[in-house]
């Protein structure tokens, strides 16, 4: 590698951009906001969504930027359309200059879909770990609830006594709060991944 595309590896490994997360379909909204490095490729921001809204990375997921679609290598044909391997491509490279929307589906079945707005691509500041929680509004669903339609019945029955599945949701739901978002393992699960990156950056500038 030349001396000036290091020196372009080395500040893009330090670019950030502010990401905001929303579960559509959802009243009121459920929102997480993070900041994270544009050299990140849309598989660890895949990871990073899961860490956020509290999900499980259990089923099938795919990004959808403009008219590509990005996602997990397929040996067999799910009845989606051909997608590129999210590891592979890196959030920097489909950014637009000043903001870019990104749809991104997780579960085919219940179909949670999220509407991603990437904006504030800048500089990170120096001896900040990224990625980096911001904030977020409610809990998300739990995994397996039905999709939005499932979601809203089951706050319905949790929330009326009189309900006739009122006793079993609250077996099946257990102790879930939809008001509550516990930031200790998004907090957790994010360090990890800066570490990830950390490593990277001193693997990076070790080359240099």
């Amino acid at each position: 590698m030349s001396p000036s595309r290091r020196i372009a590896a080395a500040d893009s490994v330090n670019e950030i951009a502010t990401v905001r997360i929303e579960l559509r379909g959802t009243d009121p909204l459920i929102w997480r906001e993070v900041e994270v490095p544009t050299s990140i490729t849309l598989k660890v921001l895949h990871d990073i969504i899961q860490s956020v809204m509290g999900w499980f990375d259990y089923h099938l997921w795919e990004f959808t930027i403009g008219k590509e679609r990005y996602g997990l290598p397929m040996d067999e044909d799910w009845g989606t359309a051909p997608r590129e391997e999210a590891s592979k491509v890196r959030l920097r490279d489909v950014l637009n200059p000043r903001k870019t929307t990104i749809d991104y589906l997780y579960d085919f079945g219940d179909s949670w879909e999220h509407r991603l707005t990437v904006t504030g691509v800048r500089a990170g500041s120096p001896g900040t770990s990224y990625p980096r929680y911001i904030g977020g509004e409610r809990n998300a669903p739990p995994e397996g609830c039905g999709g939005i339609p499932g979601f809203y019945e089951m706050l319905e029955a949790l929330a009326e006594p009189g309900h006739p599945n009122h006793a079993d949701v609250i077996v099946w739901a257990d102790d879930y709060d939809p008001d509550a978002i516990d930031e200790l393992p998004i907090k957790y699960a994010l360090s990890r991944i800066a570490n990830r990156r950390n490593s990277a950056k001193l693997r990076l500038a070790k080359k240099n």
